[in-house]
């Protein structure tokens, strides 16, 4: 191990799992609203919005799923959108000009399809410009949505050429993510079962997305104080970021930022962020598919030890199980299945639970079933069901 300065602070992996888990709510519920727990964890992931429901209630007391649905519909405190790694998540309202300041200004991701199949430049300005247009003051449907900006553009944006669920895509949908970037579209509620957009401009009324070099550095500052310490590669990770953008974009922040060893390994936090955690990591958690405190920790082998990676890993990637989390660490796997209001739930450890620690599994299997509204039914046993895709 390579000798460090004594004015380096030191962490141990247990202080850092401690200080994680109480910045996410997780070492005991935090006060607040749902809008507070998703800026605490920089954004809940919401592919599955009945998995982001569960993550932003378990850290808020007393709250339910409809208490989640009311500050996203209702309240407008939270909004959906595209976020991190071009997936859709919650974030906070009052946040969203940091979000789309930072995420827009990322660097060109890399785009896999054929040549004549890509968007130019120019092409995917006009297609933005068109959403922001047709979105202003409208929630429209996918199919209404592609006629609007077929409508402001020209037939080459209605070219079959995307790779899709269930067939190909007309092209102008490669530019989706970036007008959720650019802060020009966001979702909107469901009409019956179809998924409607509109603009946050409806949700903020005066909204515009930050400056792009303050929105990244708040940014690098929320992530290091729900995940932090760490390293910028895990940074562009959990960003879908290239590596060598993100370390320079913490070497322009270094009077910010210092470092920190953990366990002998330099990482990266907020310069003066030194409070330490409340408690030792402690107890037992149940977390749905893609908490954010499984996708946005690192290192992967420290949070997923031993056979917890083959089991609750998909291909080295996390969220795609639910995780039962013993003192800060992946432990286990679960699965919830719904049966009119019986949620049966089942356990699967990959340790050896102690009587505390069933006491817990209770206590959380109770609280999953209140923010589901349902009458669980708790089953240590094996998981049969797959992982998510």
């Amino acid at each position: 191990m390579t000798h460090l300065p004594t004015m380096v602070p030191r962490l141990s992996w247990p202080e850092v799992w401690s200080r994680r888990l109480d910045r996410h709510g997780l070492s005991a519920p935090a006060a607040g609203q749902p809008a507070d727990a998703v800026a605490a964890m920089c954004g809940a992931h919401a592919q599955v919005l009945s998995a982001a429901e569960v993550s932003i209630a378990i850290r808020v007391p007393g709250t339910t799923r409809n208490d989640v649905r009311g500050a996203l519909w209702t309240e407008r405190s939270l909004v959906k959108t595209f976020g991190p790694r071009g997936t859709v998540h919650l974030l906070p309202t009052s946040d969203l000009p940091m979000w789309t300041g930072a995420l827009g200004a990322l660097p060109p991701s890399s785009n896999g399809l054929p040549a004549g199949a890509r968007l130019s430049e120019d092409q995917t300005d006009q297609v933005v410009s068109a959403i922001a247009e047709a979105l202003a003051d409208a929630e429209l449907t996918i199919d209404e949505l592609t006629a609007a900006v077929l409508a402001r553009t020209g037939s080459w944006a209605a070219d079959p050429v995307v790779p899709g669920f269930g067939g190909m895509w007309p092209r102008w949908r490669q530019a989706m993510h970036l007008a959720a970037h650019r802060g020009a579209l966001c979702f909107g509620p469901n009409h019956g079962r179809k998924v409607t957009y509109t603009s946050p401009q409806r949700w903020l009324p005066g909204f515009r997305p930050a400056p792009a070099s303050g929105a990244l550095a708040s940014l690098v500052r929320c992530y290091l104080h729900a995940y932090g310490p760490a390293t910028p590669q895990q940074f562009a990770q959990w960003l879908s970021a290239p590596r060598r953008w993100a370390t320079q974009l913490f070497d322009s922040l270094a009077g910010e930022l210092h470092q920190v060893d953990v366990a002998g390994t330099l990482a990266w936090d907020v310069a003066g962020d030194t409070a330490p955690a409340s408690v030792p990591p402690h107890g037992v958690r149940l977390l749905p598919y893609f908490d954010a405190y499984t996708v946005g920790c690192h290192p992967r082998e420290q949070l997923f030890p031993g056979p917890a990676a083959q089991r609750a890993l998909s291909g080295g990637q996390a969220g795609n199980f639910p995780v039962l989390l013993v003192d800060g660490t992946v432990a286990g796997i679960w699965h919830l299945r719904r049966s009119g209001r019986t949620l049966h739930i089942t356990v699967e450890p990959m340790t050896r639970l102690t009587v505390g620690h069933r006491r817990d599994l209770d206590v959380q299997a109770d609280r999953i079933g209140a923010i589901l509204e349902g009458r669980q039914q708790l089953t240590i046993g094996s998981v049969t069901v797959g992982g998510h895709a």
